[in-house]
């Protein structure tokens, strides 16, 4: 949770330190804004997201489940700056499956983080091998930093590319070519 008060204060401090006048009507209400805004965004840093996997249902097949696509924001720990991409998520069920929802929500708590890309690809990765006891995970992300994109290098359009494959995905080659088959194909190849 954050603490409002103390984020307005430190918001106020930042602003007179970069020479604004914090009193003018623009930036009056700005550390509180700043302090609710960052409160929103960082909200996955009190949340669970084991809890948005506990709900399965029984499903026989073991073929590789994808959820593509799944928009995700989050802030680099390094700059505190955005970055946002997609996360394209591949588990294959081992007797269970969750909602689709749900692995978009996972997705979500995590990118509600000061975080790291790599780390936070990782972390999908595991969390769905420990919730879902499935045979294998891949997960792909894909992302802007503003830090590299907006200020230092300035390279607007350049992406980072982030891989965490896990089970059976590790061992068996052809199962992540699949996934790449499937994420470039829209659909399922035989």
């Amino acid at each position: 949770m954050v603490d409002q008060k103390k984020a307005a204060e430190a918001i106020k401090m930042l602003l007179e330190a970069v020479g604004e006048d914090t009193n003018r009507e623009g930036l009056r209400d700005t550390p509180a804004r700043i302090a609710r805004m960052y409160e929103e965004v960082l909200s996955g840093m009190e949340e669970d997201p084991g809890e948005h996997l506990k709900k399965s249902f029984t499903a026989e097949g073991s073929g590789i489940v994808l959820e593509k696509d799944i928009t995700f924001y989050s802030l680099c720990e390094h700059h505190l700056m955005p970055f946002f991409g997609k996360a394209h998520v591949a588990y294959i069920p081992n007797g269970k499956v969750v909602g689709l929802s749900k692995l978009a929500r996972c997705v979500e708590v995590y990118a509600r983080r000061l975080q790291l890309q790599e780390r936070m690809t990782d972390q999908i990765a595991d969390a769905l091998m420990r919730e879902l006891d499935c045979k294998g995970v891949c997960v792909m992300t894909e992302a802007e930093h503003t830090c590299m994109t907006m200020r230092g290098v300035k390279k607007p359009g350049s992406r980072t590319v982030n891989i965490a494959v896990r089970g059976a995905f590790e061992e068996d080659q052809k199962l992540t070519d699949h996934f790449f088959a499937m994420l470039g194909a829209g659909k399922a190849t035989p």
